[in-house]
């Protein structure tokens, strides 16, 4: 025996806000089933049989390569299907995704004047991604209980999560749909679940834009500045957000004192995370992921479904160049991958391009924040190929072999961070970017030692900091459609951003 909420047919819309309403209204009786199968299941309840629940799904048919000319000169590199056939996807949590849904059916409406297909899918919801945020039920059963929720529950299905439509492995059976985006719904959903672990924070506040750094020292002036942005009526943030989801909300006027909503958790999570927030989800989010490519490559692997708009990496490196100074800042337009996290989903000879938008955006504003041009300001930045290694002590490997490797590559910085990061938004199509400064030289003898690491940080990081977000200012400036560059878009291209 199956307990199942009424399965919804297909139906036609022409009106993207009608074929998101249907979309919510699935999701919406989806989940509000799975929750009250569960409450009678942990109250003891044997009379269920298998309770399943499915995904909303949105399909589309196209019989033409060509396009309508409504979305023609919008410059977006996204929004369209690559030629005739059946495309579709699962969708979740519409109440998070909503502008977004909104957007990718307006965009594929306008490209190709044919109805979106919304229904019922056949993929089932993990009985995990119903829980609310602050559920706990399976604390509240016996061991033996948990385990026969196996028998009465859909679980989470690892084969429904992989990533071989992002990685260009994925290839439809005969008479398959093609996906319309880049992850199902079950992948996004346990990314949701793993960013709240990750980073204590729920991702609803995770904004567009998304810093990334290794050093505890860039999240402390992050805190600073956000916590000054909420003592400003005037300021475009309107809220800032911590760990545990403690919320400091903008004053209202002048001399009004900040006042914290939640409380912080009794310890940091193990990437924690920390959101300015402006209303329309343009505002910053900032992740301390710690050091080693491990890290980088989990942690943008689960942003990734969120579709920021850009992430750059904020770090410290070991400058390779005698010219370099401590303190200098070095904006990647290269890297050389031996960080061996992602080498089987992107082989290395796909090369990660550096991105002109980004490229730009990082380079004014080094000059905007430290008021350099021309020669001064080549002094202190220079552009360069960065090398990231999964070996921390890599200088004392016999030999000299990585010297030689990265002298033979004209690397100019080395870190354990940057390529994964820069790989990953190249493989997910999220525009990337990386400004480094010089920490240490270590093959020039001047290693980094706890009295001048000090020195270094508190005369570099704010400023290091206020340069990435000036960097993101002036992008959300020159607009979105800007971004997202057709050198991450592959032959047959998914539809959605």
């Amino acid at each position: 025996m199956h307990t199942e909420p009424p399965f919804i047919a297909p139906q036609k819309y022409h009106s993207a806000a009608e074929a998101l309403a249907q979309v919510q209204a699935i999701y919406a009786q989806s989940i509000a089933h799975l929750r009250s199968c569960m409450q009678r299941f942990v109250a003891g309840d044997n009379t269920l049989g298998h309770v399943r629940a499915c995904y909303p799904l949105v399909r589309v048919h196209t019989d033409t390569v060509a396009r309508t000319g409504k979305a023609e000169g919008t410059g977006l590199s996204y929004g369209f299907v690559a030629g005739p056939g059946r495309f579709e996807t699962t969708l979740t949590r519409p109440d998070l995704y909503q502008r977004y849904y909104l957007e990718q059916f307006e965009l594929l409406l306008a490209n190709h004047a044919v109805a979106l297909e919304i229904s019922t899918s056949n993929q089932p919801i993990p009985v995990h991604f119903s829980f609310a945020d602050n559920d706990h039920v399976e604390g509240e059963m016996s061991a033996e209980r948990r385990a026969h929720m196996r028998d009465v529950f859909d679980l989470p299905d690892l084969a429904a999560m992989d990533d071989g439509i992002a990685n260009g492995t994925y290839a439809p059976a005969p008479g398959e749909p093609q996906p319309l985006s880049l992850f199902t719904a079950p992948r996004v959903d346990y990314s949701l679940h793993r960013l709240r672990h990750y980073t204590g924070t729920l991702p609803e506040h995770f904004q567009n834009f998304v810093l990334f750094t290794n050093y505890q020292f860039y999240i402390d002036e992050f805190i600073a500045l956000g916590r000054a942005a909420m003592a400003d009526p005037g300021s475009p943030y309107s809220a800032f957000v911590e760990p545990g989801n403690l919320t400091t909300h903008r004053v209202a006027g002048a001399g009004a004192a900040p006042k914290p909503e939640g409380t912080s958790p009794p310890r940091l999570p193990q990437m924690p995370g920390y959101h300015l927030v402006r209303e329309d989800g343009s505002g910053i989010s900032m992740v301390n992921i710690g050091v080693g490519p491990a890290n980088a490559k989990n942690i943008t692997d689960h942003i990734a479904v969120l579709r920021p708009h850009a992430w750059i990496m904020l770090g410290h490196c070991a400058g390779l160049r005698n010219t370099q100074q401590l303190g200098d800042y070095v904006l990647a337009h290269g890297y050389v991958r031996e960080d061996h996290v992602l080498d089987e989903e992107l082989p290395l000879w796909v090369p990660i391009p550096a991105l002109a938008e980004i490229q730009v955006a990082l380079e004014q504003a080094v000059a905007d924040v430290t008021g350099l041009k021309g020669s001064a300001l080549k002094s202190i930045l220079r552009t360069g190929t960065v090398a990231s290694t999964d070996n921390r002590n890599w200088e004392l490997l016999p030999d000299n072999q990585p010297q030689r490797r990265f002298s033979q590559s004209r690397a100019v910085a080395l870190d354990m961070e940057s390529a994964t990061i820069a790989a990953n938004g190249f493989r997910f199509r999220v525009p990337y970017g990386t400004l480094l400064c010089v920490s240490d030289k270590p093959l020039h003898g001047e290693i980094k030692l706890p009295g001048m690491a000090n020195h270094f940080y508190r005369e570099r990081v704010d400023q290091h900091l206020r340069i990435g977000m000036r960097a993101i200012e002036l992008m959300r400036e020159r607009g979105l459609d800007q971004l997202h560059s057709r050198k991450l878009r592959s032959f047959a291209e998914v539809a959605f951003q």
